[in-house]
């Protein structure tokens, strides 16, 4: 390995540390382990569970777990600020809201580098999610007034997410409930995001936000933060399994819930001719390994088209550069511009690499499997959590790869012979977020799109989540409950005119007409 590089100085890991400490140090006890936001003020130290960083396997600190009873305490704690925020007038919590997005903008530098080493995004992509976040609430505040016409505060929001996006997504999503008129709670994702999220709801505390953060298993946990009587709404972001038994729980009571959980999000390619620009979407579709609820995992491709594809698809994989984010040619240097580093952690490079063998044992074709270049690590690091691209043909229906969302760096391909055949391989998990439809016959392409089973469909485009107005939900097994977006991300969080039917995904609910 290459004995010339070096961690960047400005993101050394002690140096962020201390930078944090010295930020927010009512959030940190005396070694600099995060502490629990309950009822206001910082503490509960609980029982320490060591924090491993994705990028090396250093120990970054340790998440603060909390028990059941602790949980439920700080849930009562929390909706018990709901009187006196849900009163205070709009004006004063978009005063409050905007203070403390201009703490976020100011010390950016430092949440976003705080990422790079929890979970293992490279510097660009890691300033993009604290960047979505800040210009994403800062759109809110200026259009809250119009959407809270005729709504009022709904009470305590929960919110249990993913570690992938804990600024863009969770964060933001926490700030704009508050906006809103809602106290929230949040438990810090179990796999990263603790320090970034400590310092984000540290500056909100100080701003006087309501806003509460805790450290716990999820299944411990639950009882207060899903079932708890307290609770008005739940915000889910994570797996299908997770979701589904959340979803069980819900059914039955009186509880908002939006559970933003996965699907296989596929690209149809038919009658089709722009390589070039299909090669520039598939290449940023590899942004921080495919750990994002809106990768593509799946092609579909015309047979004979297939050779094209190839052609395209596999020097794209081949320019692919992966490794540690946080090293340097020196100390000037700037920091790399990698597709993407670590995967979240080792246990899930193992869990692919079983699902790869599975699909392989079963039948599946391997078209290419990456290798990592000595030259992005440091001589002798810790790499088990690092994986190479990987692509898969004919993968068998008996593999879980046929059906699951890997959530890495891992494809899936299929050649077909009918437009028919195409749109049933595209629909293979019953459901999705997005998925897109690559043909030169733009009105052929909008006949498949309106077939294929995903809430987003582009047309020689790529599908994201969205920011500001733009809607974002699922169909099937991806989405339950309401959809989010602009003022259905408000309308989801606060109560209107009597007899209101939200808009969203329910057992009993047929959509509104199509606002994709």
């Amino acid at each position: 390995m290459n004995t010339h590089k070096i961690i960047a100085p400005d993101v050394e890991w002690p140096r962020l540390l201390e930078q944090a400490s010295a930020l927010v140090p009512e959030a940190f006890d005396g070694p600099g382990h995060p502490l629990n936001l309950i009822a206001g003020e910082w503490g509960h130290a609980g029982h320490p569970k060591p924090f491993l960083s994705p990028v090396d396997g250093t120990t970054l600190g340790s998440f603060p777990m909390i028990d059941l009873e602790t949980a439920r305490r700080a849930v009562a704690a929390a909706a018990a600020e709901f009187g006196a925020w849900s009163t205070t007038d709009i004006t004063e919590r978009q005063r409050r809201v905007d203070a403390c997005v201009r703490l976020l903008r100011q010390h950016r530098d430092l949440i976003g580098r705080l990422l790079m080493w929890e979970i293992g995004k490279p510097h660009a992509q890691a300033m993009t999610d604290v960047d979505r976040c800040i210009s994403g609430v800062e759109w809110y505040v200026e259009q809250i007034p119009a959407m809270m016409e005729g709504r009022r505060p709904l009470g305590l929001i929960s919110n249990i997410a993913s570690w992938n996006y804990p600024l863009s997504v969770l964060v933001h999503a926490m700030l704009v409930q508050t906006l809103a008129g809602n106290p929230v709670i949040a438990k810090t994702p179990s796999d990263g995001g603790l320090f970034a999220l400590t310092v984000s709801l540290a500056l909100a505390r100080r701003c006087g936000l309501p806003v509460s953060l805790v450290s716990g298993s999820g299944g411990k946990l639950s009882e207060a933060l899903v079932r708890g009587p307290e609770v008005a709404c739940l915000a889910f972001v994570g797996g299908k399994t997770n979701g589904r038994d959340i979803a069980a729980s819900l059914y039955d009571r009186e509880k908002r819930y939006m559970l933003e959980m996965e699907g296989v999000n596929a690209y149809g390619i038919w009658q089709f001719t722009r390589w070039d620009v299909l090669a520039k979407q598939l290449r940023r579709g590899f942004d921080y390994g495919k750990q994002r609820c809106t990768a593509y995992v799946r092609f579909v491709v015309q047979r004979q088209l297939f050779p094209q594809f190839l052609d395209m698809y596999l020097p794209v994989l081949k320019s692919l550069r992966i490794g540690n984010p946080v090293l340097v040619d020196g100390p000037d240097a700037p920091l790399p511009a990698l597709d993407f580093g670590p995967l979240i952690n080792s246990r899930k490079v193992d869990e692919l690499q079983v699902m790869i063998s599975e699909a392989a044992g079963g039948g599946a074709i391997s078209l290419y499997a990456g290798t990592l270049s000595e030259h992005d690590f440091l001589p002798d690091q810790d790499i088990s959590a690092y994986m190479a691209p990987v692509s898969l043909l004919n993968v068998p229906r008996s593999a879980r790869l046929h059906h699951n969302e890997p959530f890495g760096p891992v494809d899936t391909i299929v050649v077909v012979d009918s437009v028919e055949e195409l749109i049933s391989e595209m629909n293979i998990s019953n459901g999705c977020l997005v998925s897109s439809v690559a043909c030169d016959n733009e009105r052929l392409a909008q006949q498949i799109a309106t077939e294929v089973r995903a809430f987003k469909v582009g047309i020689n485009a790529i599908r994201s989540r969205g920011d500001r107005d733009e809607v974002f939900g699922g169909f099937g097994q991806s989405w339950k409950g309401c959809f989010v977006g602009g003022k259905y991300l408000v309308e989801a969080v606060t109560v209107g005119a009597p007899g209101e039917r939200l808009y969203g995904n329910f057992p009993d609910y047929t959509l509104l007409p199509d606002k994709r």
